[in-house]
């Protein structure tokens, strides 16, 4: 896994981060299964996924969303994430290497605390976006 941020400048229309990760393989997506109790076979078992008409598993969607939230917690560092909600738009065959991207839409004052609004999507390597969704994110750090 490859992290990469160029530091979080919370000023509307900068990208604040970027996470690419390794392939998706078969064994984490077992290990997720266990891990999360979802067991549903269409993730795990190539002749379930097959009569289903799909050419192969595919990843969780709380996996993609695990993931991103570990990407956006990542680009802000000791901040506060105030929410994070995604809509999954296509699914991440196993071996697709996702891709997290964050770009902030917004910056906003609530109650005394400056809030950024964050665009995050993931995309595969052919450029199918998986996911997309926003946060929002305390600007200031942690005490």
């Amino acid at each position: 896994m490859t992290a990469t941020t160029t530091g979080p400048a919370f000023t509307v229309g900068s990208e604040i981060g970027v996470l690419e990760l390794e392939p998706i393989s078969r064994t984490t997506l077992a290990l997720f299964a266990g891990a999360s109790n979802d067991h549903n076979p269409i993730h795990i078992d190539l002749d379930v996924a097959r009569s289903a008409g799909l050419d192969d598993v595919f990843a969780h969607g709380m996996l993609s969303m695990a993931y991103l939230a570990r990407a956006v917690q990542e680009w802000i560092g000791p901040r506060t994430i105030r929410s994070l909600g995604v809509r999954f738009v296509a699914i991440t065959p196993v071996h697709g290497a996702p891709m997290f991207r964050g770009v902030v839409t917004d910056v906003s004052q609530d109650t005394g605390t400056e809030l950024a609004t964050i665009e995050v999507t993931t995309t595969l390597a052919d450029g199918t976006v998986t996911l997309r969704g926003s946060a929002v994110v305390e600007t200031e750090e942690r005490a």
